[in-house]
């Protein structure tokens, strides 16, 4: 009877057993809220599910230092631990990618990926000495106390930051930045696994040779705002918005330009929320709208649309505010000019469709039949009928007697009598 229950005991075992389990996502793109609310929740599933262990496959050339600093905050205060594996060949962790990195409770690199701070050009140009040397001053302790935390090259992490050095893989290894190279996923897993891992709870060897790997991937409406994050996406969503909005007080009713008008601007502004806007540059782009607006309106002779250029491509050029010079966020320059170019040319259409408008001889009402051509139905005498548009009219020739059917023109009109003249073929 003991021999049965052992072997019961033997064939149940699996289900009582919880297999292990490893939590993978990846960050493919620039750091920015959407991408820290994504790896906080990673953070969170894996935790709940009592994971081995978190691993973040990273490919970005940087982002934001604010949602930066949430990211690597959230690693350090982990209950499990994080690994981050820069991954595919070909892949770089930039700038913010190095602190989110050398946070990692495990750092790993895939063969022909490199690390480095990358120093991104801000999108006003260069900032002053002073604020240029506040921020990597504050930058250089933030990645001070990151490589302090996790026994890291203290050194390097400092020059990536102050003098943008950026190394291989394999120099990432001989300068202890990152703990090993691996070939793909599961290399990785076969070279953590026995690994012990200092947490708040205390060590924990990981045990990830056979875990489950449980890939969790980003839901519709995390895709959605990391999209709407980027500023060149942002930026597009802002001049649509104005376009339609424009469109619906030129033509009352019509509604849809309107209602998708509202749509992206609502979405631009919450996108502009996310980033560092520059609220002159913001300025500057609702002035030339207002100017190009005025340019159909008041003949300027073009003054106040070129002005309305100038001012857009200002406004574009200024309307991200980079922080720091480590922040890898800007509008694209084809964005700006394409988007430029396209608008000028929109409302300098309209302004010449206007202006064609104003010249052009009138169609309708009174001042519409002048110039037009009709013919004779009675002798004029110099007075007599004569049929123009369709109608008949009561005419007097200015040049004598004009005998019926024959060809006239309109020449003036005095209440509701037309002034004609023969028309010679």
């Amino acid at each position: 009877m003991k021999r049965l229950y052992l072997y019961l005991i033997i064939l149940l075992l699996p289900f009582f057993v919880q297999a292990q389990k490893v939590v993978s996502i990846k960050v493919d793109g620039s750091i920015n809220p959407a991408s820290a609310a994504f790896i906080k929740s990673a953070i969170d599933k894996a935790t709940g599910e009592k994971a081995e262990c978190l691993i973040i496959h990273l490919n970005t050339p940087g982002g934001l230092l604010k949602s930066t600093r949430v990211i690597v905050s959230n690693i350090l205060e982990s209950h499990i631990p994080v690994v981050v594996y820069v991954s595919p060949g070909g892949a770089h962790a930039g700038s913010a990618g190095v602190f989110i990195t050398m946070a990692a409770h495990i750092a790993a690199m895939a063969p022909s990926t490199n690390i480095g701070a990358a120093h991104p050009v801000s999108s006003q140009g260069a900032m002053d000495s002073t604020m240029n040397d506040k921020a990597t001053n504050d930058a250089a302790a933030f990645i001070r106390t990151i490589a302090t935390k996790r026994n890291r090259n203290l050194e390097w992490a400092e020059d990536a930051v102050r003098k943008s050095v950026s190394i291989t893989e394999a120099e990432a290894i001989t300068l202890k930045v990152v703990d090993l190279v691996a070939q793909n996923e599961q290399d990785l897993l076969n070279q953590i696994n026995g690994r012990p891992i200092t947490l708040s709870a205390g060590n924990k060897p990981l045990q990830t040779a056979k875990a489950e790997v449980v890939r969790v991937e980003m839901n519709f409406v995390e895709k959605f705002l990391d999209m709407i994050s980027d500023p060149n996406v942002a930026y597009i969503l802002m001049m649509l918005g104005f376009y339609g909005v424009l469109f619906e007080l030129y033509s009352p009713g019509v509604i849809a330009p309107g209602v998708i008008g509202g749509i992206c601007l609502i979405l631009a502004f919450y996108s502009m929320h996310t980033l560092p806007l520059n609220l002159a540059g913001l300025a500057l782009i609702v002035f030339a709208i207002i100017l190009f607006v005025l340019e159909v309106k008041i003949t300027s002779h073009g003054v106040l649309g070129i002005g309305g250029v100038i001012a857009l491509a200002l406004g574009s050029i200024m309307l991200i505010r980079t922080d720091s010079a480590l922040e890898f966020i800007r509008i694209s320059w084809g964005v700006i000019l394409s988007t430029t170019a396209i608008t000028a040319l929109f409302f300098f259409f309209l302004m010449a469709l206007v202006v064609k408008g104003q010249k052009a001889k009138p169609v309708t009402g009174i001042e519409g039949i002048i110039g037009e051509e009709g013919e004779v139905l009675a002798r004029l005498e110099p007075t007599g009928m004569v049929r123009v548009h369709g109608e008949l009219w009561k005419a007097e020739s200015i040049s004598g007697s004009i005998e019926q059917g024959q060809k006239v023109k309109v020449t003036g009109i005095n209440n509701l009598t037309l002034f004609v003249d023969r028309v010679f073929n």
